[in-house]
């Protein structure tokens, strides 16, 4: 049986553990604070590579940030990485071979092969979390674009200039989609400077009319991202994952977006692949490469 040594790289966490060609976590997770300097990621991952070096065939990680087409390089780091990230030279981490893959890919692609989106054609994945990131897999491969940064949810919602997204552009999907995003309508709705989203979800499950309208604007929003997305790539589903994806109402998603389409019907799920979906799929393609 073929082994990965799996890492879900993020900004706060890294996440690793050993996971089988099956996609079958063999070990406890183990977790690490993600390092504030190039030394530190460089010195991390290195001394956990070297204790399983010897038993797996491969290093897979999923990580933030756009990734080649060859998979062996970080093409555009995330801003809550330590700089100089996308410099980094994984493959001299060990003797085997490191394949990298952007972590909401790697998602998609777990719920492809054991998940929501098993048994499918065409399928895209929303990871709603404090942004929003995209995989978009098509007739059994993963779309990645001439550069491999394809599936990056910065399309335009408004043109008015309302909110300034993290890419530095204005109004994008991510910035009217993601956990940032229903924090900054409780505040331009209510006025209420400093509301959390935990503010937001804990009025909704209280019942609180205005805490309900906030989350109704957010989904809402979320809608009219996901008919785009449907019109553009007609998948047999969209599958939502992260932890902002509880809190949306998949069968009104569905209904909404279904009656203004000019596609066939699609399905909205959540995700079934669990919270370490991103090692499962990186492993999942790494091995699958047959290394």
């Amino acid at each position: 049986m073929k082994k990965a040594l799996a890492f879900d790289i993020g900004g706060t966490k890294i996440f690793s553990t050993i996971i089988s060609e099956k996609g079958e976590i063999l070990e406890d997770i183990v977790k690490f604070p993600t390092p504030k300097t190039i030394s530190g990621f460089e010195e991390l991952l290195s001394e956990r590579i070297k204790q399983y070096e010897d038993i797996i065939d491969v290093t897979a990680i999923a990580t933030a940030g756009a990734v080649n087409n060859e998979n062996t390089a970080v093409i555009g780091s995330t801003g809550n990485l330590v700089k100089g990230y996308s410099d980094i030279d994984f493959s001299k981490l060990s003797k085997k071979t490191v394949f990298l893959e952007n972590d909401a890919n790697s998602a998609a692609w777990a719920e492809y092969k054991i998940g929501a989106s098993k048994d499918t054609t065409v399928s895209v994945l929303l990871t709603l979390g404090t942004g929003v990131g995209g995989g978009i897999i098509i007739n059994d491969k993963l779309l990645k674009g001439k550069s491999g940064a394809a599936g990056e949810m910065h399309f335009k919602m408004y043109s008015d200039k309302r909110r300034k997204c993290t890419c530095g552009g204005w109004d994008c999907f991510e910035i009217y989609a993601s956990g940032t995003a229903l924090k900054l309508d409780g505040e331009e709705m209510l006025g209420i400077k400093n509301i959390t989203t935990y503010d937001i979800i804990s009025g909704v499950q209280n019942k609180n009319p205005d805490m309900i309208k906030v989350l109704e604007k957010w989904q809402n929003d979320i809608i009219i991202g996901i008919k785009g997305l449907v019109n553009l790539f007609d998948p047999d589903c969209i599958i939502l994952s992260g932890s902002m994806a509880q809190f949306t109402n998949t069968e009104k998603i569905q209904d909404e977006v279904n009656s203004d389409i000019v596609t066939t019907p699609t399905i909205i799920k959540l995700a079934e692949a669990g919270n370490y979906a991103g090692m499962i799929g990186v492993s999942l393609l790494a091995l699958d490469r047959g290394v």
